[in-house]
């Protein structure tokens, strides 16, 4: 594949990197470095793209990947606004202080717990879910089942 075939495929999915952005980073400078780093390793990887799954499937499983990653390394602090739509979570339909409390429970959650609520929150199918994260759609299942019931605990017995 050529290096025009990957900007156009990158123009046309760059929403994917900025809602992965926008889980891991609050500042705007963060979330351009990110921008950028999962940019340059979708590059470095596109020569191995089969095509196997859709592209957007692989663009999302390297920038998260890369997001964990730059987490791991600098462990900013995580604004989730912008991918929780009010409509998915009844909670979070109550009033701002619950929502806020929602978003503080949702930040408790581990990266891949995150990265995993962050695709269901996105609407994705389990089947998509699995492709991105690497797992069965069986265990994308039990997953946001144990993060559900986790956010659920952490919702009623957590403290600020």
């Amino acid at each position: 594949m050529s290096e025009t075939e990957f900007l156009q495929l990158l123009s046309a999915n760059q929403g994917i990197i900025g809602k992965v952005c926008n889980i891991y980073c609050n500042q705007r400078e963060d979330y351009e470095d990110l921008f950028q780093e999962i940019t340059y390793q979708a590059w470095k990887g596109f020569s191995s793209f089969r095509g196997e799954s859709k592209f957007s499937t692989w663009l999302y499983r390297i920038a998260l990947n890369t997001a964990i990653s730059s987490f791991r390394k600098k462990r900013p602090k995580i604004d989730l606004v912008s991918i929780l739509p009010d409509t998915l979570i009844d909670y979070a339909n109550e009033t701002n202080d619950k929502k806020q409390h929602l978003l503080w429970a949702i930040k408790q959650l581990n990266e891949g717990e995150r990265a995993v609520i962050a695709l269901y929150l996105e609407e994705m199918s389990y089947q998509e879910i699995a492709e991105v994260i690497g797992i069965t759609e069986n265990n994308v299942g039990v997953k946001i089942n144990r993060i559900k019931n986790k956010l659920h605990q952490i919702l009623n017995h957590g403290n600020r």
